[in-house]
């Protein structure tokens, strides 16, 4: 068993101590074309190919700091036979396949905590199912290597996200029991679920939340974060009674790249912020909106410039790194849509990125970042103590076509903090 975690998160780019991941599996590769849409993907991805551009991040991350794999979470969790009894319950009223539930709880524990995850195929032990076109009774979890989504850590607490999608919500069903049950964890959830007046229309996906410092949030919505959900957590922030500032930026609800505001907009280091400019900078119809807490109460609610502006009124003056470089925005439209905006912060000016977006990697090397490849670090042959501000560069050529990077395939629970 690994050591307590107590969470504690209250930057973005505080040196990271523990995170969790889910290394890419077979769910991956249970679809097919015909069925890609419904699993939120524009494409089929290939499991081999994902698995190694995805052990290179996971590799670099493991050599440095405490991760925590989801399967082994989720095996640990469900040794305990009522919470075991409980997930089970909650994941088969959710989706609706009451009559599985017996067969999954006569599984040996490796064996649910897989199918909780890669899904189970459909036995026909009845004409209507002999009939039916599906291939699973419970669907895989195409999407669950973009852990981000599913919970976030807020100070020292959690917020299970509401995911927009019905397909993904058995993810959140299985990160709120883990933070709830496994050992390892110290913490408290805040699940929107267990909120009076629940509103059909909040959902809450954790690529929309950026926790700046213990006192600003930056919030993202679109496509799956509701403007219910930014009222949900504005309540929740109010319960600890102290000033804090609320950013909210809307989004645009299409192309499928703008999916959330990590998309489009990344801490990178205490003075600097990586940024897709046509979405965070150009005028458009798109507002941001500050919010001001203090005493428990919204003091106020006005539309601001931009993010940057407002940052700079609460004393952060962050200068932006420009996804795509500068110079065209044909480069940058395309760079963007490949997650060259999405970065993880392993401390502070130390990031991991795709290192597909070339044009990104080289505008961040005229700022100052040293461009260092995940392998090198692997095996060996670069020290990060020895370098104050770099890019780690992975593969990233079959994972980015699954619509997220880096930061969507992390959820830190642990980082120091920043002398700011």
């Amino acid at each position: 068993m690994q050591k307590e975690c107590k969470v504690n998160v209250n930057s973005e780019i505080g040196e990271l101590e523990g995170v969790i991941l889910h290394t890419p599996g077979r769910e991956v590769e249970n679809m097919t074309p015909g069925n890609v849409e419904r699993a939120l993907y524009s494409d089929i991805l290939n499991l081999s190919v994902v698995s190694k551009e995805y052990a290179q991040m996971r590799d670099v991350l493991n050599k440095m700091i405490v991760t925590y794999q989801i399967r082994d979470l989720l095996r640990d969790i469900v040794l305990n036979e009522k919470v075991k009894e409980t997930l089970v319950e909650k994941v088969c009223e959710n989706e609706d396949v009451n009559d599985i539930r017996d067969e999954l709880l006569g599984m040996d524990n490796d064996l649910l905590s897989e199918s909780l995850i890669e899904g189970t195929e459909k036995i026909p032990d009845s004409f209507t199912k002999f009939l039916s076109k599906a291939r699973y009774s419970l669907k895989p979890l195409h999407n669950f290597f973009f852990v981000r989504d599913a919970s976030v850590s807020i100070d020292q607490s959690i917020l299970i996200g509401r995911m927009k999608n019905k397909v993904r919500g058995r993810e959140s069903l299985i990160m709120e029991t883990i933070f709830d049950f496994h050992p390892v964890f110290k913490t408290k959830t805040m699940n929107p679920l267990n909120s009076n007046g629940l509103s059909d229309s909040l959902s809450i996906e954790g690529g929309d939340i950026l926790v700046i410092k213990e006192d600003i949030l930056l919030i993202g919505i679109g496509s799956r974060t509701s403007p219910e959900g930014v009222d949900y957590i504005v309540e929740k922030m109010n319960e600890h009674k102290k000033k804090m500032e609320i950013i909210v930026q809307e989004l645009p609800l299409e192309p499928e790249s703008f999916i959330h505001l990590d998309m489009v907009f990344t801490i990178l280091d205490k003075d600097k912020c990586m940024i897709y400019e046509p979405a965070i900078l150009s005028p458009n119809k798109y507002q941001t909106v500050r919010i001001s807490l203090d005493n428990g109460k919204v003091v106020s609610i006005r539309e601001e410039k931009n993010i940057l502006e407002i940052l700079k009124k609460l004393g952060l003056d962050l200068d932006p790194v420009f996804c795509g470089g500068k110079k065209d925005s044909w480069i940058q439209e395309r760079e963007q849509w490949h997650s060259g905006a999405n970065f993880f912060a392993i401390g502070e000016g130390k990031v991991i990125g795709y290192g597909r977006n070339s044009y990104t990697i080289e505008e961040m090397n005229s700022r100052g970042f040293e461009v260092l490849k995940a392998t090198d670090i692997i095996k060996g042959k670069v020290n990060l103590n020895d370098h104050d501000k770099c890019v780690i560069t992975i593969h990233g050529g079959e994972l980015s076509r699954g619509g997220g990077g880096c930061r969507c395939m992390t959820m830190p629970v642990k980082r120091s903090s920043v002398n700011w």
